[in-house]
């Protein structure tokens, strides 16, 4: 089993920027594979980036590639989302998970998740 905690969410002016952080406990492993997911009211929950167990991998959604970074470290056992240049449209409760199988884009390919952090944007 493992737990995750996400943190730094919060209302932010379009164009801000946001970073929000991960931190897994309980089973953890670095052979884990990472994924920030997102999820608007009354839309379904949808892929944002994900980092590969060694970070020699990332892939992003291609509305948030080159303004969100997501990153790891694998001595803290946490997982960063780096979001800049954000926009209204990004306002939603973004969510980590986990997988030990890597290139899942969808939310069934993920084995644990944590309970969301709000992010809204808006001025």
């Amino acid at each position: 089993q493992v737990q995750l905690v996400e943190s730094g969410g919060g209302l932010v002016q379009p164009g801000g920027s946001l970073r929000l952080s991960c931190a897994a406990s309980g089973r953890t492993s670095s052979s884990y594979h990472m994924a920030w997911f997102r999820q608007a009211p009354g839309k379904e929950r949808d892929f944002v980036a994900a980092i590969s167990w060694s970070r020699r991998s990332t892939v992003y959604a291609d509305s948030v590639k080159g303004r969100f970074t997501i990153s790891r470290d694998n001595a803290e056992n946490t997982v960063y989302l780096q979001m800049n240049s954000l926009k209204p449209e990004d306002t939603a409760v973004y969510y980590c998970a986990t997988t030990s199988g890597w290139g899942h884009r969808r939310p069934e390919g993920y084995d644990f998740w944590g309970q969301g952090t709000q992010v809204t944007v808006s001025s």
